[in-house]
């Protein structure tokens, strides 16, 4: 009889659906006949609320950062915001009861935080003793993550499991594993195959541009900053499903002094990367996860408050990533690592030495297993 696992993120449009499918295909890769849900929880228990949820943050963050790094992971906020966490945790409960009881499910396994403490308050109020793990999907946790009924925790790095620790989790409880990533980031093609397949010059630094999944971040700008460069390269540039900055980015094409390729939504992020010379894109933990995979470098541009200035820092403090506060910032900083080949081969290297191609296996073992000795 096959098992059962419950993948649970928020929001489509995001870096935890993109981890919830790659821990579905680690699942698969470890057990072909394993048998997997993935849904987003807050759209499946709450569809009126979520698209205003939704639109929400994403103005917030746009429009109003400062506010964004006041409210994430302010301790202040986490106490005083319990009892309404508790009141939506129970107000979804019937329909997590519902999901639950007719899926039925061995273990349950979610890449955000807010499913992961509705599971773990209805494992507590119900005494359920189902597994649950919580994927967290950032190099830094914050404070919502932390819950006593959560059976395992897979985190980024040696770092993230030691805030872990220092948050009394028990030890036994957390496993640096890496932010789940296709495993297909595990694979070392011919970069040179794939540079000849793409059309690119031979010998000409390759710099590859993304703004995740929605095309988010000073694309545009950086683009025209980086034209001013007297010194070659040539451009990749994926603006995923931002199909008014693909266009506008075409259109600008024939205008710029260096070769340029734009892509929209494409499912070989793993070639385009295994092609580059240097990443550069703000800094979300699926995308530099996958970067690192690959021992590309980054420049981090204009992180978002909150999550992504912590990963940046992480990633600073690592020695993976140069970071550029504005798009005005990029061609000096690209110029230098390009004049400067050792230092450019000491990022790589490191990127690779800290990358985890495997974690998306890994990750799925621990899930399986449950935490036996032999995962």
């Amino acid at each position: 009889m096959s098992r059962k696992v419950l993948l649970m993120y928020i929001t489509v449009r995001s870096g935890h659906y993109q981890a919830a499918r790659a821990l579905e295909r680690g699942l698969r890769v470890v057990d072909p006949a394993v048998e997997t849900l993935t849904i987003d929880a807050f759209q499946y228990l709450n569809p009126i609320l979520a698209p205003i949820v939704d639109r929400l943050y994403m103005s917030v963050i746009q429009r109003l950062p400062e506010l964004w790094d006041y409210l994430y992971d302010n301790p202040r906020i986490v106490r005083r915001s319990s009892r309404y966490r508790d009141l939506l945790h129970r107000y979804d409960s019937p329909r997590l009861e519902g999901l639950l009881r007719d899926f039925k499910p061995e273990a349950v396994a979610c890449t955000q935080a807010f499913p992961c403490g509705l599971v773990a308050d209805y494992k507590k109020r119900r005494g359920v003793r189902m597994p649950l793990y919580g994927v967290v999907t950032d190099f830094v946790p914050h404070a919502y993550w932390v819950h006593d009924c959560v059976d395992g925790y897979m985190v980024a790095s040696d770092r993230s499991r030691r805030w872990m620790l220092d948050r009394q989790v028990p030890e036994e409880k957390v496993f640096a594993t890496g932010i789940p990533i296709q495993p297909v980031f595990a694979e070392t093609p011919d970069a040179e195959r794939i540079r000849s397949r793409l059309q690119l010059k031979p010998g000409v630094p390759v710099i590859l541009l993304m703004g995740g999944g929605q095309g988010l971040g000073p694309l545009k700008e950086t683009v025209r900053a980086l034209d001013r460069i007297a010194d070659p390269f040539q451009m990749l540039v994926v603006t995923g499903s931002n199909q008014r900055l693909y266009h506008t980015l075409i259109r600008e094409m024939p205008r710029l002094r260096h070769p340029i390729e734009v892509f929209g939504h494409v499912d070989f992020i793993a070639d385009l990367m295994s092609a580059a010379d240097l990443l550069i894109t703000k800094p979300g933990g699926l995308t530099t996860s996958e970067a690192l995979a690959k021992g590309v470098p980054l420049v981090v541009v204009e992180p978002i408050p909150g999550q992504e200035n912590k990963n940046a820092n992480f990633l600073k403090e690592a020695g993976v990533a140069v970071q550029a506060d504005h798009p005005a910032d990029v061609p000096k900083v690209v110029a230098d690592l390009l004049n400067d080949p050792a230092r450019l081969q000491g990022l790589q290297t490191k990127a690779r030495a800290l990358g985890r191609p495997d974690s998306a296996i890994q990750i799925a073992r621990r899930v399986l297993s449950g935490f036996s000795p032999e995962a």
